[in-house]
């Protein structure tokens, strides 16, 4: 069974559809997909309705935005009651802020590059979550740059002149608020230290006693050092482990099922969750 639990819709920051995803995840030859879009849901029932046409499981889920002691991290959130009130409370007010950060950050590029607010809005199309994927495809357009990646490098990197932080919970607290909603937590390439800073060792206990079900180790920004560093602190906390593409269409080079998690961890997921995956 080949299992890809982590992809991006156009709902976030993906370029094509809930829809699109779905299908293409199918055609790629696997079994199963989890549709986990920056702090929305707005793609599930779209993706929902591909997945029974084309004949592949769909795990619903999440991208949580949080910070653990000022570092910027991501939580994968797995089969959540989407109308939870501490979970949707959270979700609401990143994606706010994530809108005026990326206000800001445009304002902040505009006096040196030709880049307008409209500009951005006109890339994102259906987005709920504006952020800064979009100001890198306006920057495309606009010739400034020949790629989305090429913009992380220098113009929309976390410790560039034009970044600005935006609001995210605490871990512990985006944990806690995951669980209480039925969802079942991973932290999202914990390891990706070419984006940024990582969190020490410690952290992960802390997010353990929080309610943390296991670690995204089997990603392509992780190196072999980090990938075994990684799943030795997984065995030690007694959680588990999964493998994913990060999936965002043209938007990136990751492809669909680079790297995949195994049959009982999805199981183990599906125990814990609250929803069920949708199968054909």
């Amino acid at each position: 069974m080949r299992i890809d639990l982590h992809t991006h819709s156009t709902a976030s920051d993906g370029t094509g559809s809930p829809a699109q995803v779905v299908a293409e995840a199918a055609a790629a030859g696997l079994d199963v997909v989890a549709l986990t879009d920056h702090d929305t849901t707005a793609g599930w029932d779209e993706a929902a309705r591909s997945a029974r046409e084309h004949g592949i499981a769909l795990v619903r889920g999440t991208e949580v935005s949080a910070r653990a002691g000022g570092i910027s991290i991501h939580l994968l959130c797995y089969l959540q009651d989407p109308t939870h009130p501490a979970l949707v409370a959270e979700l609401d007010r990143t994606r706010d802020d994530r809108v005026n950060r990326a206000r800001r950050m445009v304002e902040r590029l505009a006096v040196d590059f030709p880049i307008t607010w409209q500009d951005v809005l006109d890339q994102s199309a259906d987005a709920v979550v504006v952020g800064r994927p979009h100001i890198a495809d306006a920057l495309v357009a606009r010739g400034v740059v020949p790629d989305r990646s090429a913009a992380f490098v220098d113009l929309l990197r976390s410790d560039g002149r034009y970044h600005v932080p935006h609001y995210a919970p605490d871990a512990a607290v985006a944990v806690a608020a995951i669980r209480a909603s039925g969802g079942v937590p991973v932290f999202a390439h914990p390891g990706a230290d070419a984006r940024g800073r990582i969190v020490p060792d410690e952290v992960f206990d802390e997010l353990v006693d929080a309610g943390l079900a296991g670690l995204e180790v089997l990603h392509r920004d992780h190196s072999p050092a980090q990938r075994e560093r990684l799943g030795a602190i997984a065995d030690r906390l007694g959680i588990f482990v999964t493998g994913s593409s990060d999936y965002h269409g043209t938007g990136k080079p990751n492809r669909l099922g680079e790297n995949l998690t195994e049959p009982s961890v999805l199981a183990a997921i599906e125990e814990q969750g609250s929803s069920e995956v949708i199968r054909a």
